[in-house]
């Protein structure tokens, strides 16, 4: 299920490189709004091939507009395609990436295979010329990346092979560093997203354990994957309780990417992989069941930014845990009412077994303590109360309330921004704690279905006291339903954006 391979490049704009002299099947430039020409696009208007189109009304430059011009007698391309960016003198993010769509859309009906790209990249506001490659190959990506893997007749293929970025030459350094790391956020993301939509009968616990180790040696990690007896061995008895009802052996795996500094305390991701979740006992409604196999995507998500993490070889230490396993009803399954005890020595009365993920994410956060971390950082799809809450726009933010992880909180919000990848922070008080409560144990698993996100979170942040902390719901966003089912490789480009800002510090 790999997406189609895309060459991505940086073409120098100098006495060498002029628009009128480089050879290739299109050229991408941009218009304005009122007729007002980019300065790419003047540098090819030489006869007035492209303002005697905006004189005449052909393109109008708002946002969304194109127009493809063929043969152009100014340019050695067989083509160049106008695209709108709306109005002057800086272009809006909204509006930049309505460009990119239509010059997406315009393109993919053509027979062009290589093009370059001549927007002003640095023109968007409030962003850099980093921010706007991302978002040109994440477009890309989106275009290009294909699911139909297990289908016998494949659809076609897309015929744009190459791209390359016109760039002034003062600015190419940084800006082949920026498509470096886009292209190794969107294989990421490919990653991701295969996992994610692979069938549960071939995405098992063992097949994530397999993949772990693929990346491992490739990418030199370091790796180990528990199976039962070690995780018993380790007394984690909320993830094995979990567990039990499937007939497919847990794995626990761990990752270890360490090329920061020796002393230096790691970034710890953890990713919930349940590779199917039935409900157990409390059986989810038939309906939509089958996207069950997409709640192993937070497991997924830290593969996806482990691949980007072996590709950028982050001068980082890195973590990656993924407690792996189904979710099953059987005669050996948890049952409403049974009490387990976690790693930690807390207590759980179990009052619905479809609120597993916690209690397959409580024993990995414990265990992260080992590594005395300097951030631990949880990714699963949760609940459906945080799809009520945030829609499948925002993934949810959960955090403490403190300094150090307002700090956190802020850092993830402005990677969740810069990547286009966006979440809402959420309140964890001491009040929701309450809901909590059993008479039977240290705590029960679910809260009742006021503020069901929140009382998750509040679930799993008992077992985080020792280090600094936030979990990240992505319910709503890790995959979507309907005619475009699919997984799509949230928060890869979250995750990724926030360590290579952390690589700046």
């Amino acid at each position: 299920m790999e997406d189609q391979t895309m060459d991505f490049s940086i073409k120098s704009a100098d006495s060498k490189n002029s628009l009128a002299t480089i050879k290739t099947d299109c050229i991408v430039v941009g218009v304005y709004e009122d007729r007002k020409l980019t300065s790419q696009a003047t540098e090819l208007d030489n006869q007035g091939i492209i303002s005697n189109a905006l004189e005449n009304g052909d393109i109008d430059g708002k946002p969304g507009s194109s127009l493809l011009l063929r043969e152009p007698s100014t340019a050695t391309s067989r083509r160049v395609l106008l695209v709108g960016l709306g109005k002057k003198p800086e272009i809006s993010e909204k509006d930049f990436r309505q460009a990119i769509d239509a010059a997406i859309k315009a393109l993919s009906q053509t027979t062009v295979a290589h093009l370059l790209i001549a927007l002003p990249l640095n023109n968007v506001s409030g962003r850099d010329v980093s921010w706007s490659i991302y978002s040109v190959l994440s477009a890309f990506h989106a275009l290009l990346y294909r699911s139909d893997a297990l289908k016998s007749e494949k659809g076609p293929s897309p015929k744009i092979q190459k791209a390359a970025f016109y760039i002034p030459s003062a600015e190419v350094t940084n800006a082949k560093k920026a498509l470096a790391q886009a292209k190794a956020i969107t294989d990421g993301m490919s990653l991701t997203q295969d996992l994610g939509n692979l069938p549960a009968n071939i995405c098992t616990p063992s097949y994530l354990a397999k993949q772990a180790r693929s990346l491992a040696k490739k990418y030199k990690f370091d790796i180990e994957v528990l199976d039962k007896k070690q995780i018993e061995a380790l007394k984690m008895g909320s993830f094995l309780s979990v567990a039990k009802g499937s007939d497919e052996p847990p794995k626990f795996i761990v990752l270890k990417h360490m090329n920061g500094k020796s002393k230096e305390a790691p970034v710890v991701l953890v990713g919930k992989g349940i590779t199917f979740d039935s409900g157990g006992i409390s059986l989810k409604p038939g309906a939509a069941m089958d996207e069950m196999k997409y709640d192993m995507c937070g497991a997924a998500s830290v593969l996806g930014t482990f691949r980007a993490i072996g590709e950028l070889n982050l001068k980082q230490n890195i973590i990656g845990i993924i407690p792996a396993c189904e979710n099953m009803p059987s005669g050996r399954a948890n049952k409403p009412g049974d009490i387990v005890t976690s790693m930690s020595g807390q207590t759980i009365e179990i009052l619905n077994t479809d609120a597993e993920g916690r209690l397959i994410l409580c024993d990995a956060l414990t265990y992260a303590e080992k590594f005395h971390p300097e951030t631990v950082i949880d990714i699963a799809t949760l609940t459906g109360s945080c799809i009520v809450a945030l829609g499948h726009y925002n993934s949810g933010l959960f955090t403490r309330l403190d300094e150090a992880h307002d700090t956190l909180a802020n850092d993830l919000i402005a990677a969740a921004k810069g990547s286009n990848d966006p979440v809402w922070r959420m309140p964890i008080e001491e009040a929701y704690q309450e809901q909590l409560k059993s008479n039977f144990a240290d705590m029960a698993n679910i809260g009742g279905q006021p503020a069901g996100c929140v009382t998750a979170a509040c679930f799993l942040e008992r077992f985080t006291k020792k280090y600094t902390w936030a979990h990240l719901d992505i319910a709503g966003t890790a995959w979507k339903s309907g005619t475009a089912k699919g997984a799509t490789g949230r928060p890869v480009p979250l995750l990724c954006t926030w360590l290579i800002n952390r690589e700046k510090r």
